[in-house]
């Protein structure tokens, strides 16, 4: 299935500004923690958490911890404190917000687009251009031993196998066609960030990387039925 240049040009600009959202949801700070704190005002448990969730971008959540988050946040040990009763209870709420994020911001913008099949071209070219949230799943996907992450991961994974397998639906498949699709759709998101993680290798050159993305959506996405079509 190829586009004209124009049409793609179009997709990818109505999908832009979803993707600029989830980016400063996950936005992973570029300068280093100060080395010394500096005294703000006092912090809300949205902070830590986004703090927390940052961290686990970059190092993992392993590395999630009270001393230095506030040191990256320039406050004292108090402030966590006045929010969470311990290190899991903050390492809950990262959890939630970013399911929470993904399930309002990203799920429910796509739902405007009345389409199914702009829909899913639209997910999938969200998901592919969005490296953040990759990161982001990436470390949970190393962490599914936790008992704190595995339970968000299943439902996380579960909503979006329902959220495509409807979308497929509408898209004019079958029950058990479109719940195949679904777990095609979804095990090749799953399999090449695994497969990025295995080989410790970056995202393929631009343009080979744009090639397989538009292969997967003329692969997954069915085409118009012959009468619409015409």
């Amino acid at each position: 299935m190829n586009a004209a240049p124009m049409a793609n040009a179009e997709r990818y600009c109505s999908g832009r500004w979803r993707m600029d959202t989830l980016a400063a949801m996950t936005s992973i700070a570029s300068a280093p923690a100060p080395d010394k704190p500096e005294r703000k005002a006092r912090l809300s448990a949205e902070d830590w958490a986004q703090a927390a969730l940052d961290l686990i971008a970059e190092q993992g959540v392993a590395a999630v911890a009270v001393e230095p988050l506030a040191r990256r946040l320039g406050v004292t040990k108090g402030s966590f404190y006045w929010h969470f009763p311990s290190r899991d209870a903050l390492l809950q709420a990262a959890l939630e917000r970013w399911e929470s994020f993904e399930q309002e911001a990203v799920f429910g913008t796509l739902e405007a687009i009345p389409d199914p099949r702009e829909r899913l071209r639209d997910l999938f070219q969200l998901v592919a251009h969005e490296a953040k949230s990759h990161v982001i799943y990436s470390a949970l996907l190393k962490a599914l031993d936790h008992p704190a992450v595995q339970p968000v991961m299943e439902r996380v994974s579960q909503r979006r196998l329902e959220y495509l397998t409807a979308s497929f639906r509408q898209a004019g498949l079958g029950r058990s066609d479109a719940q195949h699709r679904a777990r095609l759709a979804y095990a090749a998101y799953v399999g090449f960030l695994q497969l990025q993680l295995q080989l410790q290798k970056s995202r393929p050159p631009r343009d080979e990387f744009e090639a397989y993305v538009e292969h997967m959506m003329a692969t997954l996405i069915p085409p118009l039925p012959r009468h619409e079509s015409n």
